[in-house]
Order: C-alpha cells, then structure tokens, then sequence
C-alpha cells in the first residue's frame, strides 16, 4: 500500500498562505491537508469553504483532503464538496446520521472519510467500515498544531488495518520523523504533519527524508 504525506495547512504561515500552498505542492506531498473547525466541536476556529475553493484555484492539482471537526458537518458537506474537497473526512463523534451523509459525501462525487478522537474507542466505527474509503485516527486532541503525539492510540490504527486490509489509514496529530514510522509500523499508510513540515526551511527535504525512513522498514 502506497505511504501518502500530507502538510496540513493549520500550521501554514497565514500571511503567506499562496506562497505556502505552492511551497507544500513543491516539496512532493501527495495532499494538503485542510483542517475545518467550529467553535463548538473544539475550542478554536480555522476556515471555511472559501478557502478549500482558494487551494483548487491556487494549486488545481493539489489534491484536497479536508477534515470537518465540527459538530454538525451534515451542514456544510455539500458546500465544501462544491468548493473543490476531494476526500471529506466526518467525525464518528459528529451530532448526524453518518450513515446518510457518508453515503451523500459518494454522491457528490467525493471520498467519504471517517474519524476517531483520541478517547473514543475504536469499536465504535464498526458499522461504517464498508462505508469509508478512508479512516484518520486523531493521535493528539483535536483544535490546535503542535501538540504531541499520543501513542496509546497507535492500537486503534492496528485494529482498523486487522478489520480492513486495503484501507487507507490516516494519523494526524504530532507528526514527525520518529512518530510518523511508529504510526506506519501500526498499520498507518497516510500521515499529516503540521508544524513539523512548514516548520521547516527546506520543506522538499523534509519529505523526502520521511519517505527514506518508511521505505527504509519492513512495515
């Protein structure tokens, strides 16, 4: 199964954002990464459909992942379908029927996506995994970059790869070039850092190492 890194774009310089886009396409990531988050779901807000539409005009072949922490995605699934997502990414712990909007989320065209807060038992996403092509286990709380990574999480990304041997299988929280092979050796084929890649002067490098480091294990 193909290792796939994503910048996420929370931790992107915000006056710069254009520049910033370009910078993650460059480095040879395979997504960006749009963290999407009401006050409500978490204590903080990020962007809106405006700015998912903003990576397709800016970057058109930037492939678009896009994470709804909110509390009542089932609001805003078809705006940002519209603004160019191509993988939309629900929370399990959303206040919505996911099976009805999973299945809208294929409808429009999109890849239907689940996710996992750090404390929800992974049991949970039992009855949707014939729905999802894709799963995000959060290994750190969702709302704010640069918190670290929660190892006790790693057992729900080797739980969901037991159950479903071809699925892609996201971490995202705490990413970097020691946490990043842990996530991989779990089960884990799509990885999201932050802070850790705009962070960095010579973001292309520091991809380029992480791919060393995964093709470098048996995983």
């Amino acid at each position: 199964m193909k290792f796939e890194i994503l910048p996420s774009f929370l931790a992107a310089d915000l006056g710069r954002l254009a520049d910033e886009l370009r910078r993650a396409e460059a480095s040879g990531a395979d997504a960006i990464h749009i963290d999407i988050m009401d006050p409500h779901f978490v204590p903080n807000m990020s962007f809106g459909p405006s700015v998912v539409d903003f990576c397709r005009k800016t970057c058109p072949a930037f492939y678009r992942n896009v994470h709804l922490m909110m509390s009542r995605p089932d609001l805003y699934i078809g705006k940002f379908a519209a603004a160019g997502a191509q993988t939309i990414q629900v929370h399990v712990e959303a206040d919505c029927d996911l099976h009805v909007e999973l299945k809208r989320i294929k409808s429009l065209g999109v890849k239907p996506a689940i996710v996992l807060n750090p404390e929800t038992d992974v049991e949970i996403l039992r009855p949707y995994l014939g729905e999802i092509d894709e799963a995000l286990v959060m290994t750190v709380h969702p709302g704010y970059g640069g918190q670290s990574f929660i190892a006790e999480c790693l057992p729900k990304v080797a739980w969901l790869r037991e159950k479903c041997p071809g699925l892609d299988i996201m971490i995202d929280g705490g990413g970097n070039a020691e946490t990043i092979p842990l996530a991989a050796k779990a089960g884990a084929n799509q990885f999201v850092a932050g802070s850790y890649l705009f962070g960095k002067s010579d973001m292309r490098a520091a991809v380029e190492d992480l791919r060393k480091r995964l093709a470098s294990e048996p995983f």
